[in-house]
């Protein structure tokens, strides 16, 4: 595994060419939306980028989302798989996301976007290890879609999220050391605060816990 530099705006276009270059890796894993641990979002520009650099290097894509149906301000970024279709990476983004994060904690069922030839592939893959997801896993999802209004239910989820973020970043003057510096997500789950000069967090982390 090799670690890809970012920063305030996300995972950075250049450095992923970079370690293309230098690594020759199969392929980039990333969580562009509202990112854990950091709440940090990729920029539409940025995520074009990538999509071409992809297509330029050869370059698997796989785009984690589980949080993307978690934003409560602003305007939704297009997946990095769309950009590929312009930047003729297609055929190699993977888009994959949990019901987990939207429909029910326990429920740990996945789906996956994929080109056909990756999806038979995926297929044969899951079966070797497991078979199958749990059955009761899947007809429960599957009877809750077919009679419930997920666009509703995800309208009360963005409004418990926002209201913990705002309690969250509202607390964070009075816990944290003067100097801190924290970000203010759009949506997600992940709020990321940094210390001041002087401060350790993994020191910190021992007085709290």
């Amino acid at each position: 595994v090799v670690a890809v530099p970012g920063d305030e705006e996300g995972l950075d276009p250049a450095a992923v060419e970079a370690a293309v270059v230098r690594e020759r890796p199969k392929l980039l894993y990333t969580v562009p939306t509202f990112q854990n641990p950091t709440g940090r979002t990729l920029s539409a520009v940025r995520r074009r980028a990538v999509a071409e650099v992809a297509a330029r290097r050869g370059l698997w894509v796989v785009e984690d989302d589980p949080y993307g149906e978690l934003r409560f301000e602003g305007e939704p970024v297009p997946w990095i798989a769309a950009f590929a279709q312009d930047a003729g990476a297609a055929d190699r983004t993977a888009l994959i996301s949990s019901y987990s994060k939207i429909m029910a904690p326990g429920l740990r069922l996945g789906l996956l976007r994929a080109p056909a030839p990756l999806l038979r592939a995926c297929n044969v893959a899951k079966q070797a290890a497991d078979l199958h997801t749990p059955t009761v896993n899947q007809l429960a999802a599957a009877r809750y879609l077919a009679d419930n209004d997920l666009d509703a239910h995800l309208a009360r989820v963005r409004g418990a999220y926002r209201e913990r973020r705002d309690a969250l970043i509202a607390g964070l003057p009075d816990a944290l050391p003067a100097g801190s510096r924290w970000n203010r997500p759009q949506g997600g789950m992940f709020v990321w605060a940094a210390l001041p000069a002087g401060w350790n967090a993994t020191e910190a982390l021992r007085e709290v816990v």
